[in-house]
């Protein structure tokens, strides 16, 4: 079986401000739970990352 890989990065910092990992842009609840959440439920928090995800200065 074929799981969802973590979009972990290894930089663990999570931001007061939001509440997102700096690296991941995972909440806490979010990592805590990633090794008991099912394959649909990862691909949802996958699918949300990109919306947390602060835009780059171009």
């Amino acid at each position: 079986m074929i799981t969802v890989p973590s979009p972990c990065i290894n930089w663990c910092d999570i931001d007061p401000l939001n509440g997102y990992c700096r690296g991941c842009y995972r909440t806490l609840n979010e990592i805590a739970a990633w090794s008991e959440l099912t394959n649909e439920d990862k691909l949802k928090v996958w699918e949300q990352l990109h919306a947390r995800k602060p835009e780059q200065a171009s």
